[in-house]
């Protein structure tokens, strides 16, 4: 049997994590310099999913996703807050 790419890289990175299905409930894009910051709020989960694009992305409010992830810590204003960089984000 053939490994699809996402059993590639969850085979390759212990810390990725592979979700699918998951509806969006939020989606903000702001600017950061030359890059979009995508920030998707997803139903059921109290962290923010993080992803960087050059272009904008269409709005996922209400879609149904896969999302391919890994849990990360930000430091802002010296409190530390967990969020999950998306690493791969198809529409389901």
């Amino acid at each position: 049997m053939a490994k699809t790419d996402v059993d590639k890289l969850l085979s390759e990175h212990k810390n990725l994590v592979h979700s699918e299905n998951l509806k969006v409930s939020s989606h903000v894009q702001r600017e950061d310099d030359d890059w979009l910051i995508n920030t998707i709020m997803i139903e059921g989960y109290d962290v923010p999913f993080k992803f960087r694009r050059k272009k904008t992305y269409r709005n996922l409010k209400g879609a149904r996703v896969n999302l391919t992830y890994y849990p990360v810590s930000e430091n802002i204003a010296g409190m530390e807050f967990e969020t999950m960089k998306v690493v791969r984000i198809k529409v389901a």
